[in-house]
């Protein structure tokens, strides 16, 4: 994401004007434009003219709206071909964000009011004015966003006999860049070994073309190779690779293999058997510094702590809250989804938390459930915590229906000594 321009104040009102280069930059700007925002982009727009005659015609118009954030929709790369078939070589389509409402600024073509949609490309700028001010939040999503060299930091291959899913995990995303399937048949007494060995040839070859075009593995931002499958299938895939690379003399895909690649044992050639990769030792140790490895980590340490102490593995907004007013917090999980509340109340109220959290020295750490981390923290809730100290939750509650009840009194007594 290139940062074009900036202007924010200190008490937050101001604008900023991103540049959009990938599908991880579609996830930020997901993240960041909120409903009631003032979002300014490219769009276009069919227009008909009536000439003298009574002939019109029409044309398509490039211009710039500035419209009123109602509503945004995000397709991740991939998402219009999801799990199970597939062509045998099919190419996923990349991320598409939306954002819909009505023109808020007044322009040749587009009547004030109307309501449009604007389609957000890559390489053209976009400008967002936020309605409520720029929070720390999403002001650390843009500084975040705008870090050079950023990358995909692992290259998967998730392979079975015959099918295989190509994906690319950055810090916020997992993207399934290319699937394919290749029918092999069975042997059989009939047919004897040779077309079902005809069958796996073509399968290993299809998906060597397929590593070429879908894995960067000369990206020096590429920190693994894995090669994931139940059974001797990914030693296969491996084997093939090596002798394709010899074959051909591509020394860079030798040294990427030999130094990047990890073979890996999963239940199911499925791509959701992406979280048993990562929890995988191999794995972990080389990627233990990246974004999406620590929120791996430090969830299964919540987890962990919730069978070994659950005073200490406090989950759910309220339980949370309760957690953090006594500054009993030392490491929030919380989930980006709740920062993309609809009401802006509720997203406040998840960042003074987060700012709490912080100013007592407790450490955040906020997925992003386009992860498999963060969509099993979704499923918890969204927010957990890991306490310093242990607190029972029910003797907590009972101390806060106390206080609120004494609250209630001291008004009462007040508002009799006033009469």
């Amino acid at each position: 994401m290139k940062l074009v321009n900036k202007f924010i104040d200190k008490h937050g009102a101001g604008h900023v004007t991103l540049r959009p280069e990938d599908d991880e930059d579609m996830w930020h700007l997901y993240n960041l434009i909120q409903n009631g925002d003032l979002v300014r982009a490219p769009a276009i727009r069919r227009v008909t003219t009536v000439s003298k005659t009574g002939s019109t015609e029409s044309q398509r118009v490039r211009l710039n709206l500035t419209l009123q954030v109602k509503r945004v929709v995000f397709s991740p790369a991939g998402s219009s071909n999801q799990e199970g078939g597939g062509n045998q070589d099919e190419d996923s389509p990349a991320a598409v964000l939306h954002v819909i409402g009505p023109v808020t600024s007044e322009n040749t073509h587009v009547k004030l009011g109307a309501f449009h949609t604007l389609d957000i490309e890559a390489f053209r700028d976009v400008r967002i004015e936020k309605a409520d001010g720029w929070d720390s939040i999403a002001i650390g999503r843009v500084e975040e966003a705008i870090i050079p060299g950023r990358g995909a930091e692992v290259g998967a291959v998730v392979c079975g006999e015959g099918v295989a899913s190509f994906c690319l995990l950055s810090q916020h995303m997992t993207l399934i860049t290319h699937r394919l399937s290749v029918p092999i048949p069975r042997k059989s007494s009939s047919t004897g070994a040779s077309q079902h060995d005809k069958g796996l040839q073509k399968f290993y070859s299809t998906l060597f073309d397929s590593f070429l075009r879908h894995i960067p593995y000369a990206s020096a931002t590429l920190k693994a190779i894995v090669i994931a499958s139940p059974g001797w299938v990914r030693d296969a895939v491996y084997d093939f690779i090596m002798a394709e690379a010899v074959k051909r003399g591509d020394k860079v895909l030798q040294k990427a293999m030999k130094e990047k690649s990890i073979k890996v044992h999963i239940s199911s050639p499925h791509v959701h058997s992406l979280v048993e990769v990562l929890k995988s030792p191999e794995v972990s140790n080389r990627l233990k510094e990246t974004k999406f490895a620590r929120e791996g980590m430090m969830l299964d340490k919540f987890f962990k702590m919730l069978g070994v102490d659950e005073m200490r593995a406090w989950y759910g907004p309220d339980h949370v809250r309760l957690a953090s007013d006594r500054g009993a917090i030392g490491t929030l999980l919380i989930s980006d989804d709740l920062f993309r509340a609809s009401d802006p109340v509720t997203r406040k109220q998840y960042v003074h938390l987060v700012e709490a959290v912080q100013q007592k020295g407790g450490e955040v750490v906020i997925f992003s459930s386009m992860h498999e981390s963060g969509q099993q923290l979704n499923q918890l809730t969204g927010i957990a915590a890991i306490l310093t100290f242990p607190l029972d939750v029910e003797v907590v509650e009972a101390e806060e229906r106390e206080e609120e009840e004494n609250r209630k009194r001291q008004e009462e007594e007040e508002c009799l000594a006033d009469a």
